[in-house]
């Protein structure tokens, strides 16, 4: 008798409207050549209007109906063959924006995932991405937070739960993103992190929110493991919070990359169960279970 191969899917997929390498279409083959139930596109949401963020990695606004209308020929397309949904990586940015903006809610999207990529000190109006290049991130940690990655390590979680106590998302994207920068340094302070992940969990479990299991600095070779790591998985299982496995994925390569390394990683952190998205009704998203 032949056990049952995992069922996964993949619902953080950029393409070429942000900073993906390939069209939906491709992603969509690539998607359904790898027996994935599901295939989510997350672009990052239009920052610059609403902040005065230059990016040339969000969607641009004038783009957005484009997007929203290739998703809606590629679910037909692959209607009975491959679930296909549309959504937004959103950012949250305090005071100047969250999936909440009128501009989301109208577009009537399947799914978001929450992120926090800018951060600031508390003090300061000078935002910069907590995964940008190394050189970028060191700037901003030794001019905006005096070098202390303490104060570094209090703004993004304050972020994270303050995007989590506004709302409006359905998935935590990549929680504890900002290791990208610092794994290996010393001046990292695991205690601190650590205590600051428990609240975190806390928070989305009292939300009712998915967290994802982010495969993707795995599969760009940025990081060792996953997001979020193995002692916070640990920490999120405590709370009995669903996990979703996603990779992130930039090229059609990554649809499914290192997803039976993160199935592997989700049993030692001691998940039995994954989740699928399924569908929306009455503006709450619907969960299926997949047991590992």
């Amino acid at each position: 008798m032949t056990s049952r191969q995992p069922l996964f899917s993949n619902m953080h997929t950029h393409t070429l409207f942000c900073d993906g390498r390939d069209d939906i279409e491709t992603m969509c083959k690539a998607a359904y050549e790898k027996n994935l139930f599901a295939i989510g596109f997350s672009a990052h949401a239009p920052i610059e209007k609403q902040t005065g963020l230059k990016s040339s990695w969000h969607l641009k606004e004038e783009l957005t109906e484009k997007y929203i209308t290739e998703i809606k020929k590629a679910k037909e397309i692959w209607q009975g063959k491959l679930n296909v949904f549309a959504g937004y990586e959103m950012d949250y940015i305090k005071g100047k924006r969250s999936a909440l903006d009128k501009d989301v809610t109208d577009l009537n999207l399947d799914y978001i995932i929450g992120s926090v990529h800018y951060i600031c000190h508390k003090n300061s109006e000078n935002l910069f991405t907590v995964d940008g290049p190394k050189e970028e991130f060191e700037e901003g940690l030794n001019k905006e937070f005096d070098n202390n990655a303490e104060k570094l390590m209090h703004s993004y979680y304050d972020a994270v739960l303050e995007m989590i106590e506004k709302g409006g998302f359905d998935i935590l994207g990549h929680a504890d993103l900002l290791k990208k920068n610092c794994q290996g340094k010393d001046y990292w302070q695991q205690e601190v992190e650590t205590s600051r992940q428990r609240e975190v969990a806390s928070a989305a479990a009292k939300a009712g929110i998915v967290i994802e299991a982010n495969t993707g600095g795995l599969n760009r070779n940025k990081i060792s493991d996953l997001y979020p790591s193995l002692t916070f998985l640990r920490i999120i299982k405590e709370f009995n919070i669903p996990v979703i496995i996603t990779s992130d994925a930039h090229k059609a390569h990554d649809i499914n990359g290192n997803f039976v390394n993160a199935l592997n990683i989700l049993k030692s952190a001691g998940f039995n169960e994954h989740v699928l998205f399924k569908e929306r009704i009455n503006r709450k998203p619907v969960w299926q279970k997949e047991f590992i």
